[in-house]
């Protein structure tokens, strides 16, 4: 149902089907309007124990809510780039980086809580994880 509940999108590998590297650095970018009414997340899992990535980054996540990590900044043409790596690249703002630990390996999930119609008929459409190494 529109506006209600919540989609969850997983992706365990980049755009060219690698496994996604703990010691590697890609970048998500979602394209404007991100069609959830509340708000949404995209959050880093452990893929060993399935449980939120344990970095000194205390919360894996970045997103529209400014608690309990900073808020990701939307870029100028309307889109939304989350950088993925153990080092946060120059220029990036904290809440668009999600710390990752070499040598482990690791999934997402972007969460749209209550999404909107473009979700349901593909209309809007999240990229895909790219290696930027």
């Amino acid at each position: 149902l529109t506006g209600v509940g919540s989609q969850y999108l997983f992706s365990f590998a980049d755009r060219e089907g690698r496994t996604l590297d703990g010691g590697g650095y890609y970048r998500l970018v979602l394209p404007p309007d991100i069609p959830a009414a509340r708000f949404w997340s995209v959050t880093v899992y452990d893929n060993q124990t399935r449980s939120m990535l344990d970095t000194p980054q205390r919360f894996p996540r970045a997103g529209s809510q400014a608690y309990p990590t900073p808020a990701a900044v939307p870029d100028g043409d309307g889109t939304t780039t989350v950088h993925f790596g153990p080092d946060r690249p120059d220029g990036v703002p904290d809440g668009n980086w999600i710390r990752t630990t070499p040598g482990r390996g690791w999934f997402v999930v972007l969460r749209l809580y209550s999404p909107l119609q473009p979700f349901f008929d593909k209309t809007w459409r999240p990229g895909e994880i790219e290696s930027v190494d």
